[in-house]
């Protein structure tokens, strides 16, 4: 008992030396099965190991993957501001986060405006497809690339079928490239990661922000780390739900487990 108590306390050690902190949503599977728990610490220092990214856009990856609408793990996005905090993030640089975060719902017309232009050219109704651009969609054209930097052909269908809209979202989602401090690679940073994160798996919006985060000068190496950085995002099956098992095997263990109908 007292060889299991020694190895729990330093596996403990080891993982806030690792990856830098301790939380106490950590404390059940440490409890329950050190094992696994030893085998995730390796598997998620991986990257916190080596030089790399820095430990502060590690956290903001974390914060985004986390908060995104997709996940909503409000657990994970609590301490991961306050170990961005204590790696020298400020508030804004977290709200500027959360801002580039809060676009992910956009993908509803970038992932439907396809499907829909192309189910309008096989009835025969793709006169929208046809017709050049008028001269205010070129200038909302252009002030999208001012403010973004970049342009790919799944916004043109969008400034297409309804320009107001596309108009309003240029604006929406250029805030923080227009207020924000953060360097432009790390902003393509974030959408690379909520757009490959396993709540999301969004390629086309993967392969656009690596293209731009490869222009803004981010290495191989960098975005192999992204990957590997949100890729325990599956780690939260067992932290959102472990409390429950431990809540519904102690009723069990009381006689007092009754299942809702």
């Amino acid at each position: 008992m007292a060889k299991d108590e020694e190895r729990k306390r330093k596996l403990k050690e080891n993982f806030t030396q690792q990856r830098g902190y301790w939380s106490d949503v950590w404390n059940g599977l440490l409890e329950r099965d050190p094992d696994f728990f030893e085998a995730y610490k390796n598997f998620s220092s991986v990257p916190w190991l080596r030089e790399g990214l820095e430990p502060k856009v590690r956290e903001f990856l974390y914060i985004a993957i986390d908060a995104s609408t997709t996940h909503l793990y409000d657990p994970g996005t609590k301490i991961h501001m306050m170990n961005a905090m204590k790696y020298g993030a400020t508030t804004d640089e977290i709200l500027e986060v959360l801002e580039l975060t809060s676009v992910l719902g956009v993908h509803s017309c970038t992932m439907g405006v396809p499907i829909l232009l192309e189910e309008l050219q096989a009835a025969g109704m793709d006169d929208v497809t046809n017709r050049p651009l008028t001269a205010k969609e070129i200038t909302l054209k252009e002030s999208f690339v001012a403010a973004r930097g970049y342009w790919d052909e799944v916004w043109e269908g969008v400034l297409r079928l309804s320009p107001e809209y596309f108009e309003a979202y240029s604006e929406f989602s250029s805030v923080p490239w227009r207020t924000g401090t953060l360097e432009p690679k790390v902003k393509e940073f974030i959408y690379i990661a909520i757009d490959a994160a396993t709540t999301h798996l969004y390629a086309p919006g993967t392969r656009i922000h690596i293209r731009n985060a490869l222009k803004y000068g981010a290495t191989a190496r960098e975005i192999m780390e992204i990957f590997e950085l949100i890729s325990v995002l599956g780690i939260h099956t067992i932290t959102s739900s472990l409390p429950i098992l431990e809540e519904v095997s102690a009723a069990h263990s009381k006689g007092t487990l009754q299942a809702n109908t």
